[in-house]
């Protein structure tokens, strides 16, 4: 799956100030981190959110967004946002915005534990 490029750079220069922010290839799509949580991404021409889970309803009020259904099931707390709905000036940054202020508000993720080595069988 390809993603927008485009959109990918917009939403790179709203969070290039943003301490703690890293891309990652995701989804078949573009995700941006925000300390090591997803904050959003880009999936074809979509803007994918991450948003509290309890408040997801609130925000599928436009017509243009509707929940992540990547795998055939919604997945709590991601929306889709369609063009219609993030192309209005200041749109964008408004979406992008509620997503950094839910991964923000995430506690840090635990560091990965090494894998164990185990001992050589004979």
């Amino acid at each position: 799956m390809a993603y927008d490029a485009k959109l990918a750079e917009k939403i790179r220069r709203l969070m290039v100030r943003r301490p703690g922010t890293s891309e990652r290839k995701m989804f078949g799509g573009l995700a941006f981190m925000v300390k090591d949580h997803m904050c959003c991404g880009v999936l074809d021409d979509k803007l994918v959110v991450r948003v509290a889970p309890d408040d997801a309803r609130k925000w599928l009020a436009p017509p243009d967004v509707r929940p992540m259904d990547f795998t055939g099931r919604p997945m709590r707390g991601f929306l889709y946002v369609e063009k219609k709905a993030y192309a209005a000036p200041g749109a964008l940054a408004r979406w992008v915005g509620r997503a950094v202020a839910f991964a923000e508000s995430l506690p840090p993720k635990r560091p990965k534990r090494a894998p164990r080595s185990r001992p050589a069988r004979r």
